[in-house]
């Protein structure tokens, strides 16, 4: 106790907050930090609120009280917690109108965290109301409490657990009617500060809205829904911070209505609500006059809330299609901003018709859909003095991305060749400035992908007019265009008289330095994609191309896509042209990567010529997507080319071992050069793996671990490879588990940890018996016990893998290896208790609710492993060992809960009702 005293942390505050040395301040913070972690913290921080020293001190005691009561609450005795409540009450209470707005929040989620943890305190909203709500100081941190309790309910730093959650939620649904009265009460107040309350008021009851405390009966008419609306309706006066509460409580308001039974048509109270939104539309205009984009931001998002929570009736009732009519209302705004607002209704909208696959339920909102894309290729407009093109990365380019996808959701609604007419129709009009030509087109271009490529009447005339324009045109309609063209591969396809005049137009802008050849990089990609068969005769000149790549001006990402398109033409090549182009294009990449490895003294630059990743990326592109159809029995003709490579691939992994992101690209050209030959890469296979064993045991890449996994994968099912394999299996684990056995090596290492299941789970595949007789598998499978708790995905997702892989072999019903099946259930009794403890602990305390599929997994193949009657025991030592109640003296689970998970689990014949029963269970702790 001699390190801290109330002087001591008051000191350590003055040099964080009002220090000017930053050492000093950053020692200060240091040692608060550590002090807040003290049992010592819960007085002292008490004591420093009783003080009320300064504003610093304040804060900080609020802070330090509210993270304790959140994270440390097990630290107290339960007979200490009233003396806390009464503690905290009394702060509360003292608060006035100087204090600052942070601390009462710190204080108010205090209030609140401890009235959800603590078990004894049974009635803590009307305790808090007879205790503050006679004083009128008290008011708005009373206010501030009732808003954040029911916020916190679902605080995962709580883990209340599903019973308390429910016992909370009855306390708070049978003191609702007394709440809303105190608010309508707070609301009609005169001797208060009008603004603070309504904002308090406003805020606390849309709050309970959220977690639908209120029955609907009580909502419609009260006074707090009435003042929200009145305040809504009067857009001027209303200022611009009770306009958003105002706005936050009918958006809550709308939401309760989507969990109703009844609908607009019949329910008279629903159907007031939903005219009184309607009737904003007067109030909307007002804020569009005096160009005040929040409150018009506001509306918007009302009227969208609205056919959110009434899209059920919009299906079945014209009348609640006015909703819809609001929101294109707000779409046709001005400022895009406005619209993007309404951007998530029409994806759900679209999903919803499209789920629901009904003609005349689309033909309903057809003409919705027109005017919203009528609205769109207005917003999607440049502005008419812009030069050049939009640039990446500001909020427009980002708006028209947004545009782009909403476009190729809602098209099938009006039909992809409908809109494709109706822009057609604009860039004929007489006079069409150079903007809307250019919006026309970019609508054109996200719905082209859809239309038939037998249409004859439209995209021949549209394809003419691109292919004739002129460099007077304005450059974003160029760019643009060209973007169309390739979007249009498909149908050029079924038009290839049209191929040559295609390919001379892309290759002319792909030699432009206007910034036009991305976009004809990006085309050409696409027509060699869909035209594989008929861009055969054009192959030299793709050879061309990729000779002169680094001559256009477009960045690697775009010329990796371009290599990739000339590839897929490759693999349509007869054998005899295959093998000298294929050679020819890697070699493009592979002898500056040569000349790279021989220069000493070119510095690195990330991204550019003298970075191996940009030659490295390239080759694997080649490589990747040259897939020829080749017998088995028939030499690959790329294997030579492998060969051939092969000495300057290990020169690379020598010289830049050290280097993350250089190994990784290099594994990732070996595996699709591996994946390619497939078993023709035999030659390479020994000196690979004695290269990637040595690096490994010094670099710790996971990368190589993978490498081994497509060697396991490809070569593992060869008698003659097996030895090798299990002795690069046992290289690889003495440097694996040093590191996963240093502190946190797990957390700091999941991609080690993913790579070494996966590896590990490929044995399993390709050659179980030889893994499970090895020395090796026990060891594998300790370390995977304790892997089970890490909460990576992709590496707690293999380590399940492996343990499924493993288990599976236990089956009765294995009838492949069935000498393995001995060898997996004498694991599975030595080891199967230890596995379902950490199974079970690490689902309730450490994995997120998605992962539970793959644990549910796990235990449904050691459950066909293993007998019923083996398993049982299992589970009840796993399911004794967790707290049976939380910090708070609550009941965690029941035993007549714990029984009936563990009936489920034992019963269940699907891996889904396992997971159903694990993700059930583990809500009742967290």
């Amino acid at each position: 106790m001699d390190t801290y005293s109330v002087d001591i942390v008051y000191q350590a505050i003055s040099a964080l907050f009002q220090g000017t040395n930053p050492k000093e301040q950053e020692k200060a913070n240091k040692w608060l930090q550590e002090f807040q972690k003290s049992i010592y913290s819960w007085t002292i921080a008490d004591e420093l609120l009783h003080q009320k020293r300064d504003l610093h001190a304040n804060y900080f005691a609020a802070q330090t009280m509210r993270n304790k009561i959140q994270n440390s609450f097990s630290e107290l005795p339960p007979h200490t917690h009233e003396s806390l409540r009464d503690s905290l009450i009394t702060h509360i209470g003292q608060i006035d109108e100087q204090t600052d707005s942070v601390i009462v929040t710190q204080l108010s989620l205090a209030v609140a965290d401890l009235a959800l943890l603590m078990a004894t305190w049974q009635e803590p909203i009307s305790d808090l109301l007879k205790a503050l709500s006679p004083h009128p100081s008290a008011i708005w941190p009373l206010l501030e409490v009732l808003k954040v309790l029911p916020e916190e309910i679902d605080s995962r730093y709580l883990r209340l657990g599903a019973n308390r959650r429910e016992q909370v939620h009855k306390q708070l649904d049978a003191s609702a009617e007394c709440v809303l009265e105190f608010l309508c009460v707070c609301a009609q107040r005169e001797d208060l500060d009008q603004q603070r309350i309504w904002n308090a008021t406003l805020r606390t009851y849309s709050a309970w809205l959220v977690i639908h405390a209120f029955p609907l009966s009580h909502i419609c008419d009260n006074a707090l829904s009435q003042l929200a609306f009145r305040l809504l309706s009067q857009p001027v006066e209303t200022s611009g911070k009770l306009h958003d509460n105002a706005t936050e409580c009918v958006c809550a308001l709308l939401s309760c209505m989507g969990t109703r039974s009844g609908s607009v048509d019949a329910d008279p109270q629903v159907a007031r609500i939903f005219e009184a939104v309607c009737q904003l539309e007067t109030a909307y205009h007002l804020s569009v006059a005096h160009e005040d984009t929040d409150k018009t931001i506001n509306y918007c998002r009302i009227f969208t809330t609205l056919c959110d929570a009434f899209s059920l009736d919009m299906f079945e009732s014209q009348h609640a299609l006015k909703g819809l009519d609001l929101v294109l209302l707000c779409v046709g705004h001005f400022d895009y901003e406005v619209a993007e607002i309404t951007f998530h209704l029409w994806y759900k909208l679209s999903e919803d018709l499209f789920q629901r696959y009904d003609e005349k339920l689309t033909a309903r909102f057809r003409p919705h859909v027109e005017r919203l894309i009528s609205a769109l290729y207005r917003h999607a407009q440049m502005e008419s003095d812009h030069d050049g093109l939009i640039e990446e990365n500001n909020n427009f380019y980002d708006f028209r991305r947004k545009v782009s996808d909403l476009l190729k959701d809602v098209a099938f609604i009006v039909g992809s060749g409908a809109c494709f007419k109706q822009m057609f129709i604009i860039l004929q009009e007489p006079n069409t400035t150079w903007e809307s030509t250019e919006a026309a087109l970019f609508v054109m271009q996200n719905v082209a992908k859809n239309i038939l490529p037998e249409e004859n009447d439209v995209i021949p005339k549209v394809v003419e007019a691109i292919l004739n324009m002129t460099d007077q045109t304005h450059i974003a309609v160029r760019y643009t265009s060209i973007m169309l063209i390739g979007e249009l591969c498909d149908w050029i396809e079924n038009h290839s008289d049209l191929l040559e005049a295609v390919l001379n137009f892309l290759l002319y802008a792909l030699q432009q330095k206007n910034g036009l050849a991305p976009a004809a990089a990006i085309a050409l990609t696409s027509i060699c994609a869909a035209c594989r068969q008929k861009m055969i005769c054009h192959i030299s000149g793709l050879v061309e191309i990729a000779r002169s790549l680094d001559s256009f001006q477009i960045n690697n990402d775009v010329a990796i896509g371009l290599l990739k398109g000339i590839s897929l033409i490759l693999t349509k090549l007869p054998r005899e042209q295959l093998q000298p182009a294929l050679r020819e294009i890697v070699g493009f990449q592979l002898q500056p990567l040569a000349q790279l490895l021989e220069s000493s003294h070119c510095p690195l630059e990330k991204g550019e010529r003298s970075d191996p990743v940009y030659w490295i990326d390239r080759a694997c592109a080649i490589i990747r997507h040259t897939n020829p159809d080749v017998p088995d029995n028939v030499e690959h003709p790329t294997v030579a080319i492998l060969n051939d490579a092969w000495p300057l691939i290990s020169r690379v992994l020598e010289k830049y071992q050290s280097d993350l992101r250089i190994m990784e690209r290099t594994c990732r050209l070996i595996r699709y050069a591996v994946r390619m030959v497939r078993k023709q890469a035999l030659l390479l296979v020994e000196p690979l793996i004695k290269q990637i064993v040595v690096l490994y045991a010094l670099q710790h890449h996971s990368c190589f671990l993978y490498v081994g996994s497509i060697l396991v994968d490809e070569f593992a099912k060869s008698n003659e490879c097996i030895t090798g394999l299990l002795e690069m299996l046992q290289a690889f684990i003495e440097p694996t588990f040093g590191l996963l056995q240093l502190e946190n090596g797990l957390r700091n290492n999941p991609d080690t940890v993913d790579d070494f299941f996966r590896l590990a789970s490929r044995y399993l595949d390709c050659c179980p018996l030889q893994l499970l007789q090895s020395s090796l598998i026990t060891p594998i499978f300790q370390c995977a016990l304790i892997a089970c708790s890490l909460d990576h995905r992709e590496a707690n997702s293999s380590v399940m893998k492996f343990f499924v892989n493993l288990l599976t072999w236990g089956r009765s019903s294995n009838q492949r290896h069935s000498e393995c099946r001995p060898l997996v259930i004498e694991l599975a009794t030595q080891h199967g208790g230890a596995l379902v403890m950490n199974l079970i602990q690490a689902s309730v305390f450490q994995l997120h609710s998605y992962m539970l599929a793959d644990v549910a997994e796990v235990l449904t193949e050691l459950k066909n492993a293993v007998t019923n009657a083996q398993m049982q025991p299992f589970l009840a030592h796993a399911l004794e060992a967790l707290p049976k109640k939380n910090s708070g003296g609550y009941v965690t689970a029941t035993q007549q809960q714990l029984d009936e998970f563990s009936n489920t689990v034992l019963r269940a014949d699907t891996t889904k009702a396992v997971a159903q029963a694990l993700k059930t269970f583990t809500r009742l702790f967290r």
